[in-house]
């Protein structure tokens, strides 16, 4: 049986962290160590996948429990205005691990690796000094390597999320509490659910959910927006999943076992972070949590992911630090970014951030100084298709779509009317094109890397006449 605690594991442990993996033959050199050692904090960095931004019992979800998400929200800072690079797992990951754009990193798709041109965090934190550690779902190109550059990889074993993610914690658990040596640590831990919901749809018509106590999930019916007839047809045709067969019993359904996959994820990274205040480490270590994208949950008459909408696109985003970062903090002014968690972990441990890096640092923001900020965060979306989020619209244009969206976001946050052919929203309409031509101009695009499987020819069946490469 597994013990985390075994002198086998901690031999393990010591031996694989030896090895760190981190040669960057045929890229760019490391930044200069600016920081000593014992000056830097460790970083916690936990990833989910498909976790809304507001399946949160600490941000108002009745459906929902999530005691240590909350823990982690109430002795943290809270940006409640956060977006994902693109609502696709590997894209978004190339960009957390990057600071890069997917159309830089040449992961515009899924199962992709990284642009050897790109430096990712393993990489650049172990060449600066940091034990580098990764535990859990990866995707790039593969879900569940047993070797990343730049990472001491702790295997788990591959599968669903409800099979592997326990073991993910427990390796987690057992790194942190075996741990040794005097360099900070940089630990992963990529947790895989609410992923799973993603194979319900194929699923729950054939189910029946009758002896299930669903009623009480009133309002976890699909909201069709007013004039859901004004929406890019690329977005219609890519996504492909608008079950409007369902009865409503299925829907509520389906968010049930969301919900539950949710809690899953919360009881695994409740593992982590008592392992981390049980190792002794945590005054010294700061937490990342978010996600690489969202979940639908038949909003907008859609489930999973694949769109702009703000319950695909929107992401947690929470930084705790106690008695360093200021807590119970909720920020609903500031747009950050998937790119700035590489900023913000560089800022910290006082590197310089790898050439091109997108992000900012929100550490001004976590330790309350006035700083001047972005105007507007980009997405980028089924190759073709980007959105420019500004602090009071929402813009979204596929290339070769004659139909453009615009949502007031302070007026209509359920982006339910579409404004971009009213008159009297024409130059809004304008402004927003110009910081899409500003940012697009400023990015350095790569090829795309190489698909490991995947779905290119469901791509290339609707992505016609397009200036990226699939």
């Amino acid at each position: 049986m597994y013990n985390p605690y075994s002198s086998t594991r901690r031999s393990f442990l010591k031996g694989s962290l030896a090895v760190t993996g981190g040669m960057l033959a045929g890229r760019l050199a490391p930044a200069a160590q600016t920081a000593p050692a014992a000056n830097r904090p460790n970083f916690l960095f936990v990833l989910l996948d498909q976790l809304s931004h507001d399946a949160l019992s600490a941000y108002g979800n009745p459906y929902v429990s999530t005691p240590n998400m909350d823990r982690l929200i109430n002795r943290g800072y809270s940006f409640m205005q956060s977006y994902s690079t693109n609502p696709i797992c590997s894209p978004a990951r190339s960009s957390l691990f990057t600071g890069r754009m997917p159309v830089e990193t040449g992961v515009i798709s899924n199962n992709r690796p990284i642009h050897r041109s790109c430096v990712n965090m393993g990489q650049w934190f172990s060449d600066n000094g940091y034990e580098t550690v990764y535990s859990g779902k990866w995707h790039l190109p593969l879900g569940q390597p047993t070797a990343i550059e730049g990472f001491t990889v702790l295997p788990h074993g591959s599968g669903q999320g409800d099979l592997t993610d326990a073991e993910v914690s427990r390796n987690c658990e057992a790194y942190l509490k075996n741990r040794s040596g005097d360099n900070p640590f940089l630990l992963v831990t990529s947790i895989l659910q609410p992923h799973d919901i993603c194979f319900w749809p194929v699923k729950v018509k054939g189910l029946n959910p009758e002896k299930l106590p669903l009623s009480y999930l009133e309002d976890q019916l699909p909201q069709l927006p007013d004039n859901h007839t004004s929406r890019p047809k690329s977005c219609e045709l890519m996504n492909g999943r608008i079950y409007r067969g369902w009865s409503e019993d299925q829907w509520r359904y389906y968010s049930y076992i969301y919900y539950r996959q949710v809690e899953m994820a919360d009881a695994d990274i409740g593992r982590v972070i008592d392992a981390l205040e049980d190792s002794g480490h945590a005054e010294n270590t700061i937490v990342i949590l978010t996600a690489d994208h969202g979940e639908s949950l038949g909003r907008h008459m859609n489930v999973g992911k694949w769109h702009s909408y703000d319950e695909s696109v929107k992401v947690p985003f929470v930084v705790s630090w106690p008695g360093r970062i200021a807590e119970k903090k909720t920020d609903t002014s500031h747009l950050v970014s998937g790119v700035d968690v590489m900023s913000t972990l560089c800022d910290y441990a006082g590197i310089s951030e790898p050439p091109h890096s997108r992000g900012r640092s929100l550490k001004p923001l976590l330790e309350g100084n006035n700083t001047d900020w972005r105007e507007f965060v980009v997405s980028e979306h089924h190759i073709i298709g980007r959105m420019v989020r500004s602090n009071d619209f929402k813009y979204v244009k596929y290339h070769g779509d004659d139909v453009e969206q615009l949502f007031d976001m302070k007026a209509d946050p359920g982006e339910t009317v579409n404004l971009y052919d009213n008159s009297k929203y024409e130059d809004i309409v304008k402004d927003h094109r110009r910081m899409l031509d500003e940012w697009n101009a400023h990015l350095l695009p790569v090829k795309p890397t190489d698909c490991i499987g995947g779905i290119e020819p469901y791509l290339k069946k609707f992505v016609k006449d397009t200036p990226f490469e699939v």
